[in-house]
């Protein structure tokens, strides 16, 4: 049914749901829309233009699409301005398959007759089913519902649905509807936005927990040493990589750690890092270490790992229950450093290094015995931390230079979480970047 309002201009059938009547060529409707874009933009292949709904209002004029029910075929809607001035283009389709058609990317809002039937929903009791298909059409664009003076309930219901305002048909001017027009996608636009903002933190949140899930929580109740860690994945927005790490204490006052690298940077590898952290964690509780324990790991590597070629570094230390002596397996792994008063920090001894996990079937790790003395600090890591380059050239930081940084940082006066945060920052300033293999490092201190 037509719009009756004071001062009326009838829309150009390029612009109409008529379009293909009139059109010199013959053509469709959709056609003719295409022949009405405005100079410099280009349709795409299906007749959309390329801007987007959400970032186009600040090159083009305003886009109205009416849908709305005319059976004298000529749908009137007044001049309109945008708040630049400039005029508000309209098409009108008289039912939604020809919104379908006339709804492309440059359409900024929809005025929609709610007394238009929803195809399927002729005889349906729900009096906004049309209101429902159009959202269901159209996410993204903002939508004016349209409907009879004095019916308030029903415009109101109709924007707790989802449309962005309601307006009265006997009751409008070009400037009322031009305002709502831009107050519709202004609202469209910020509902957008907090809706992506909510969807970013929920993504947060639950990234947060996934990521509590999959890093250890330290065993150490009853321990007088001291923990500290730090962990950033190599790939970029990842939870974790292939590196992980965990420490527990054992009924006999035994303190182990550990620390690993999956080769790879993967997903897959991240998954198999956690099986491997999980496996030593139950193994370590269950009373095995050394060479027992190492070897068990590998047939769980053997089981789980994707293909023949994946393999897996590891460090584990078991230190004494008094806290002056530990135990220290490796295969293939970086030897920890150990930093004492007085003494200028050393990496443990690496003679008897075995091979990585997966790497020889039958392979044997060599438990060695390490004094540490009454007060020390000891960092495992893994090789994140020792390969970023220093500047611009090929000179990777290596665990010389890596030990230089800690014993100057450790005369500076940093312990604990300040060391590791600190040596971190370090390592990526010398790359000139972010790292791109994963890093994790864990310092254990023992202060009498």
């Amino acid at each position: 049914m037509p719009v009756p309002i004071p001062r009326q201009r009838a829309i150009p059938a390029a612009e109409s749901g008529q379009a293909q009547a009139s059109s010199p060529r013959g053509g469709s409707a959709e056609e003719s829309v295409k022949d009405a874009s405005p100079a410099g933009r280009t349709p795409d292949t299906a007749g959309n233009t390329t801007d987007k709904v959400e970032n186009n209002t600040a090159h083009t004029n305003l886009t109205l699409l009416l849908i709305e029910d005319d059976p004298a075929g000529s749908p009137i809607v007044p001049d309109m301005l945008d708040q630049a001035g400039k005029p508000i283009r309209v098409r009108t389709a008289r039912n939604l398959t020809e919104a379908g058609r006339l709804l492309t990317d440059d359409v900024h809002c929809i005025l929609l007759d709610l007394a238009l039937p929803a195809p399927g929903h002729a005889d349906s009791e729900d009096e906004l089913a049309v209101l429902r298909h159009v959202l269901e059409l159209a996410p993204r664009h903002a939508v004016l519902a349209l409907t009879a003076s004095g019916d308030a309930e029903r415009g109101a219901e109709a924007v707790r649905v989802g449309a962005q305002d309601y307006l009265f048909r006997d009751e409008l001017d070009g400037r009322l509807l031009s305002r709502a027009i831009r107050y519709a996608v202004e609202r469209k636009r910020s509902e957008s936005a907090e809706r992506r903002l909510a969807e970013g933190r929920l993504r947060a949140q639950e990234n947060r927990r996934l990521e509590r899930g999959l890093l250890p929580t330290p065993l150490l109740e009853g321990s007088p040493l001291r923990f500290a860690a730090r962990y950033r994945p190599g790939r970029s927005r990842a939870l974790l990589g292939g590196d992980f790490y965990d420490v527990v204490r054992t009924p006999d006052g035994t303190v182990h750690a550990m620390i690993g690298d999956v080769c790879g940077h993967g997903p897959d590898e991240a998954a198999l890092g956690v099986e491997l952290r999980i496996a030593w964690r139950a193994l370590t509780l269950a009373g095995l270490c050394g060479d027992q324990l190492l070897g068990t790991l590998q047939q769980v590597l053997e089981h789980e790992r994707a293909d023949d070629e994946i393999f897996a570094t590891l460090c584990t230390v078991d230190i004494a229950p008094d806290g002056r002596r530990a135990g220290l397996c490796l295969a293939g792994h970086p030897s920890p450093l150990l930093a004492r008063p007085g003494k200028p920090a050393r990496l443990l001894p690496y003679d008897n290094n075995g091979p990585a996990l997966g790497m020889l079937p039958g392979a044997r790790w060599p438990r060695m015995q390490v004094e540490l003395g009454a007060e020390w600090s000891l960092m495992l890591y893994t090789d994140g931390l020792i390969e970023g380059r220093i500047g611009q050239g090929r000179e990777r930081l290596g665990q010389d230079g890596m030990t230089e940084m800690i014993r100057r940082q450790i005369a500076e006066g940093l312990r604990g979480e300040q060391l590791l945060r600190a040596a971190v920052n370090e390592v990526r300033r010398l790359n000139g970047g972010e790292l791109t293999d994963d890093v994790a490092v864990l310092l254990l201190d023992r202060v009498p």
